[in-house]
C-alpha cells in the first residue's frame, strides 16, 4: 500500500493526546473510580500516554488495563491471516467504574462492540466511554466516539495507519491507499 497522506506528525499526536486528556478531566476528572483500558494494540500504548498526561493533571494513579478482543470478534472466518493473540491485563475491579476504552482508529465499530462484549466479562461498570485517535467514519455498528483526537474522511479502500514509537520506532498517522 502507498502512503498518500500524513494526517498527524509526531508532534501533533502530542498535542492531540494532550487535548484529549483535558477533555477527560473536564468531563470525568472528579469521578472516583476512573479507569483507562487500552486495546490491543497501538490503543494500549496510547492508553499508556493519557494515563501518564491524567496522572499529572489529576494528580492520581489511575488504573489502566489492556485488552486483546481476538478471541471476541465476530469476523474469524473472514481473515486472510490469523491475528496475534495478546494478553489481556485489567489488574483491578472495573465493577461501578467509569471506564474510558481507548482505541486508534474506529472505523466499522466491530472492534469496539468487540471490546464492550470483553468488558462485560470482567464486572459491570458504572458507564464506558470510547477514546480514539483517528475517526475515519464507515460505521457498521451504530457506535461513536465520545472522545476524539481528530475526524478524517476516507475510502473504504483506504486505510489509516497509526505508527506508535513503543511499537514502530516513530509516531506517525498516515493515509494509506490499495
Amino acid at each position: 500500500m502507498e502512503e498518500r497522506e500524513t494526517i498527524l506528525d509526531a508532534r501533533q499526536i502530542g498535542e492531540t493526546l494532550v487535548r484529549l486528556a483535558k477533555e477527560v478531566e473536564d468531563r470525568r476528572g472528579k469521578a472516583d473510580k476512573l479507569v483507562l483500558i487500552g486495546i490491543h494494540r497501538r490503543g494500549a500504548d496510547l492508553a499508556e500516554r493519557l494515563k501518564k498526561l491524567l496522572d499529572k493533571r489529576l494528580g492520581k494513579d489511575l488504573p489502566l488495563g489492556k485488552l486483546d478482543i481476538n478471541l471476541y470478534r465476530d469476523d474469524w472466518s473472514h481473515l486472510d491471516i490469523q491475528p496475534v493473540i495478546s494478553r489481556t491485563e485489567i489488574p483491578f475491579d472495573i465493577q461501578g467504574a467509569s471506564v474510558v476504552l481507548v482505541d486508534d482508529v474506529l472505523y466499522s465499530g466491530r472492534t469496539v462492540r468487540a471490546a464492550l462484549e470483553a468488558i462485560l466479562d470482567y464486572g459491570r461498570p458504572k458507564r464506558v466511554e470510547l477514546l480514539v485517535l483517528i475517526d475515519r467514519g464507515h460505521r457498521e455498528l451504530p457506535i461513536q466516539a465520545d472522545y476524539v483526537g481528530r475526524i478524517i474522511k476516507t475510502a473504504d479502500s483506504e486505510h489509516v495507519n497509526v505508527l506508535v514509537k513503543e511499537l514502530d520506532g516513530r509516531d506517525k498517522v498516515c493515509l494509506v491507499g490499495a
